[in-house]
């Protein structure tokens, strides 16, 4: 009897377990959808950032991962890395190109299309993806044939699921440099959706079905929960400067800071602002198409300032050096085969330029200045002074010149001066002073 209501109990307690949590479970299960935000030229920085981002979503096990994506475009070898992680992540990875205005031209086509999923918001664009060399400049025939060939090939296997008018298209942004709106995408099936906002593309992929690492995954996004990973300060920092007004700015002010110090030695802070800031304006330049003919532009506008301090011409070379600091920027990232988005701004050169050469004038005409000013320093100093007897020079006796009390002697040997009299310096003998009475 006791075993029986024992068992009865433990019964009863299951069951009312169970039942207790049935709501609980209804009320918890809502599934995560991460995202992530990449807006500038696809670089080294943002590859990390999206790597980071696909850690965290399969940590999560999150239902998927909104890749947001506005971009002019950048390196076809980042490009690639970036196709390579969505490809291998075992996290659905939609590729959302948005907000309204927003572009993924260039290698972002190539980004847009690796997605398991892919959607654009209106008013966007898709397309121009034709290779350019490391430069900016345009390949070569056979060069052009193989870069070319290749994306090509990359597209189509990204869009034969897609059927042949969107591998058609793909083709066509690589070989013809094609770019068509969010609508003409769509209707040629080479994106999967025309979202709003991200409410909107998450109320699409739910039922959507996506073939992750080749098994196909039915997404149930109905209930889910946004959970945004922002860009760190590093990867934040690392995108700023490759844009081409910053490092055209960081290279003025890191050639003008280490200037400085060896000018004057002894300091760090010139010195250690200038490394920083020379070493990030070279991770700039190995990131942007840039004509590194310009850089000898900007290195002999400096030399020319420097020459003007040293050998002063009364500003010939410095405006030398401002119109070489002109024309070296606007050759190292304005050149007709650059994209535009990857251009430095002219105002801001020609203001930049302006006020190096107005700072070094400034010290050239410092430096002159100091050149004719006299010698306040030792014996030479003291002739032509003026200062007051202490005691009767008769002829000889002490003075006061500049606060400090002296031997004289007066230049005549026969003459006296009483105390309290205005005597002139004429030279200094050692530790004496000769004097004579001041007109």
């Amino acid at each position: 009897m006791i075993k029986r209501i024992i068992s009865v109990f433990w019964l009863s307690l299951i069951g009312i377990s169970l039942f207790l949590s049935l709501p609980a479970r209804a009320q918890t299960n809502t599934n995560q959808i991460i995202v992530l935000t990449a807006d500038g030229p696809i670089t080294p920085a943002m590859a990390q950032y999206l790597s980071r981002g696909i850690k965290a979503a399969e940590q999560q096990g999150a239902e998927a991962l909104i890749f947001q994506l506005n971009t002019p475009g950048g390196g076809i070898d980042t490009m690639t890395e970036m196709e390579q992680m969505i490809l291998a992540s075992t996290v659905p990875v939609i590729v959302y190109v948005a907000p309204a205005g927003a572009m993924a031209a260039s290698a972002g086509t190539i980004i847009t299309l690796a997605g398991h999923a892919s959607a654009m918001a209106p008013n966007t664009t898709i397309g121009a993806a034709s290779p350019v060399g490391g430069q900016g400049e345009n390949l070569a025939t056979t060069e052009e044939l193989k870069v070319k060939n290749a994306l090509a090939a990359t597209a189509r296997s990204l869009t034969q699921r897609r059927g042949p008018t969107a591998v058609a298209l793909a083709e066509d942004t690589i070989q013809n440099a094609v770019a068509v709106s969010a609508s003409e995408a769509l209707q040629a099936g080479l994106i999967d959706f025309i979202s709003v906002d991200l409410n909107h593309l998450s109320s699409q992929l739910d039922g959507f079905t996506v073939t992750v690492a080749g098994q196909p995954i039915t997404l149930e996004t109905a209930n889910a929960s946004f959970e945004n990973i922002n860009i760190s300060f590093i990867e934040e920092l690392l995108l700023i400067v490759t844009d081409p007004n910053i490092v055209f700015l960081l290279i003025t002010i890191g050639v003008q800071a280490i200037i400085i110090e060896i000018s004057s030695p002894g300091g760090w802070v010139a010195g250690f602002i200038g490394v920083c800031c020379l070493g990030l304006a070279t991770y700039g330049l190995g990131i942007l198409p840039v004509n590194y003919f310009g850089l000898l532009f900007i290195a002999m506008s400096f030399v020319l300032f420097i020459l003007d301090i040293k050998a002063p011409t009364h500003g010939g070379l410095t405006a030398a050096g401002v119109g070489s600091l002109i024309v070296g920027a606007l050759v190292l990232f304005n050149t007709p085969t650059t994209p535009s988005f990857q251009h430095v701004s002219v105002p801001l050169v020609i203001g930049v330029s302006l006020i190096s050469g107005a700072l070094f004038f400034g010290i050239m005409m410092i430096a002159v200045r100091a050149q004719h000013t006299p010698i306040r320093t030792g014996e030479e100093s003291m002739i032509g002074r003026t200062g007051t007897t202490r005691s009767d020079l008769e002829p000889k006796g002490s003075v006061q010149v500049g606060g400090e009390l002296w031997t004289a002697e007066l230049e005549e040997e026969n003459s006296f001066i009483p105390v309290g009299t205005r005597v002139q310096v004429i030279r200094v003998d050692g530790l004496r002073l000769i004097v004579r009475k001041a007109e």
